[in-house]
C-alpha cells in the first residue's frame, strides 16, 4: 500500500509509487564492437518532493569490487527532475525566480485528469543531468506502476564522451523498483545498458 505525504501536490500523485530511498543491485551489459562490459553494481536512489509539481531524483552507483576485501568503486550519479508534461501558465512561478501570478492550476485530482493522455497514462517530461558532461531530456508516460522514456535531447560539453540516445523503462514489481536502461554510445547503436532490481530502504 503506497501511502500519501498530505502536503503532495495533485500533479505528482500518478508518480507518487516512485517517492522514498530505493536501494539494491544490478548489472552492467554492454557490448562495444567485440567485446562486453559486464559488472555488477549497487544503486541508491531517491525520489522526493518540496511542494512544488516534480519530483527530485538523485541516483549513486557502485562497482561492486572483483576480490574479496576490495573497497566498492564510485561508479556514477546523476539528478534530475520528473513531472507531468503540459504547459505551464501564469499561476506558475517562472521562468528564473519569479513567481507565479494567481492561483497554481491543477491543485486537485479531476484537473489533474484533464492531463491523461489518450493512451489512460499521463505524458511526462523527465531532465537528468550527469557530472560528465551529459545532459538529458526524456519524453514518455507513466502509467498506473509503469514508465515508459525515451531522450527527446541529448545535449554534450566537448569534453564528453559520444553518447547519442536513451531510453528508460521502470515498473513496480511485487513491491520492488525495477529498471531498464538503453543507450546509444561511443559510436553504438541503441542497445542493452544496464538494469537493476531496488527495494524500499528503511
Amino acid at each position: 500500500m503506497i501511502e500519501l505525504p498530505v502536503d503532495l501536490p495533485a500533479e505528482l500523485v500518478p508518480l507518487s509509487w516512485l517517492l522514498g530511498v530505493w536501494e539494491g543491485s544490478g548489472v552492467i551489459d554492454y557490448k562495444i564492437g567485440d567485446e562486453s562490459v559486464t559488472r555488477e553494481f549497487g544503486q541508491r536512489v531517491s525520489f522526493s518532493h518540496d511542494g512544488l509539481p516534480h519530483l527530485n531524483y538523485t541516483s549513486y552507483a557502485w562497482l561492486f569490487p572483483e576480490a574479496d576485501g576490495d573497497e566498492p568503486i564510485p561508479l556514477a550519479t546523476e539528478t534530475g527532475y520528473w513531472r507531468l508534461a503540459r504547459e505551464f501558465g501564469d499561476g506558475d512561478p517562472g521562468p528564473g525566480m519569479l513567481p507565479g501570478a494567481g492561483e497554481r492550476p491543477f491543485r486537485d485530482a479531476d484537473s489533474v485528469e484533464t492531463l491523461r493522455n489518450d493512451d489512460g497514462g499521463f505524458d511526462l517530461e523527465v531532465s537528468i543531468v550527469h557530472p560528465i558532461g551529459v545532459s538529458e531530456l526524456y519524453l514518455g508516460q507513466v502509467k498506473g506502476p509503469r514508465i515508459d522514456l525515451a531522450t527527446d535531447a541529448v545535449v554534450r560539453t566537448a569534453g564528453a564522451k559520444p553518447y547519442a540516445a536513451a531510453t528508460r523503462l521502470y515498473g513496480l514489481v511485487e513491491g520492488h523498483l525495477l529498471w531498464a536502461w538503453d543507450i546509444a554510445a561511443l559510436g553504438q547503436d541503441l542497445r542493452t545498458h544496464a538494469s537493476a532490481r531496488l527495494a524500499k530502504a528503511e
